[in-house]
């Protein structure tokens, strides 16, 4: 302990004598005041020295922690709704109640609950690696069953008048282009011990799964379709007019050029190709005449294959390069609709498989898809001339 003589203690204060006239009274009490206020002063002074001391120190601690290799990026704690779908996934409705509380129900019939926003997010995203139609055509959302577009299907007829002659009237044409959204699901089944491992890991299993699953499904639906119990493919729409390739089982050069300049310039200039990858290994083969390749590599991060100066989008589920088939379509992908009206639905059941340590988990999508200016597009028909 540290020892302070009085001259320290008082900081030089000193009773002084006045002359006879002061009443000793005052004068004592005056020194003590003084005496009390020095060391109060003196007292504040070590203790702000104090506190300044371990702020310091806390400061230097922060600072360190930032200058270590990846201290200043941490980790996102994940969310309150994405924990609570990690405890889902392994427990189903056994889980804690305040961990059901922050999932969204979902509004399927046979109930279930909504994938967390991180999740659904990453969910799409995994859909483009599957589903190529997705990153190109024009993708919407809905709450609804259905979404109808008014369509124009005709312009008015105005003609060339004299001065004296009578106007003619004219109606232009108008319908409707629906499209409904359609269901996909399907069930997966985990085993309870991968389950009562992280969160994250049962999360990416999941996901993974559902997304080739759900991707390959919805990406054969969009290119040929039916329309009925699936989206209704671009490659069965009626309306979208085709050029023959000019020969009776092969596609040539020509044909492909002919096929590019049918279609009205707006369109032309934001088109791409669509053809599978069989049939792009026989594209790339074609010449000019002058024996310059059609089809031209990318030569730029980022930018997609060309052919004819268009980019290329190979479609797994287009058709091979056979007579009678449409292996190619070149178009302007806005006219192709995807609405999406659920992005995941998920619906754990840890019971009916309890037995062999087996957790089943039921996954739905809403998503329809049409064609809705058959103009914008153009088919590629394999036969002579």
């Amino acid at each position: 302990m540290r020892h302070m003589n009085k001259r320290q203690l008082f900081g030089g204060t000193m009773l002084v004598v006045k002359g006879d006239d002061d009443e000793p009274a005052e004068l004592v009490t005056k020194a003590i005041a003084d005496l009390t206020k020095t060391v109060n002063d003196r007292l504040d002074a070590l203790e702000q020295k104090a506190d300044t001391t371990q702020i310091v120190a806390r400061l230097d601690k922060v600072e360190a922690k930032v200058n270590r290799p990846g201290g200043a990026d941490p980790k996102p704690e994940a969310s309150i709704e994405r924990k609570a779908f990690g405890t889902y996934l392994r427990a189903g409705n056994a889980a804690p109640a305040d961990e059901l509380k922050a999932l969204n129900v979902s509004s399927d019939p046979q109930g279930g609950y909504l994938a967390p926003a991180e999740m659904s997010t990453e969910f799409i995203r995994d859909l483009v690696e599957f589903s190529p139609v997705r990153a190109v055509a024009s993708v919407r959302q809905t709450g609804s069953p259905s979404i109808i577009y008014p369509a124009r299907t005709g312009i008015t007829n105005a003609r060339w008048k004299g001065e004296a002659q009578a106007q003619e009237g004219s109606e232009p044409g108008f319908g409707q282009a629906e499209v409904v959204v359609k269901e996909v699901n399907t069930f997966v089944d985990i085993s309870n011990q991968l389950l009562a491992d992280s969160a994250g890991q049962a999360e990416a299993e999941v996901r993974m799964a559902l997304a080739e699953d759900f991707g390959q499904k919805e990406g054969a639906a969009f290119v040929s379709g039916d329309g009925i119990l699936e989206p209704a493919g671009f490659m069965t729409h009626a309306g979208i007019a085709h050029t023959v390739s000019g020969a009776a089982a092969g596609i040539t050069a020509d044909a492909l050029v002919k096929l590019l300049y049918a279609l009205p310039a707006t369109y032309r200039g934001r088109g791409a190709w669509a053809m599978n990858g069989t049939t792009l290994g026989a594209v790339r083969l074609l010449k000019d005449g002058d024996g310059r390749f059609l089809w031209q590599p990318s030569y730029q991060a980022g930018q997609p294959e060309t052919l004819l100066g268009r980019p290329v989008v190979e479609m797994v589920d287009m058709p091979d390069v056979e007579a009678g088939a449409f292996p190619i379509i070149y178009g302007d992908w806005s006219g192709y609709r995807i609405v999406d009206r659920i992005a995941l639905s998920v619906l754990v059941n840890p019971y009916i498989r309890a037995t062999e340590g087996i957790t089943r988990i039921h996954a739905t999508r809403r998503v329809g898809g049409r064609v809705l200016q058959a103009a914008k597009f153009r088919k590629l028909k394999i036969a002579g001339a």
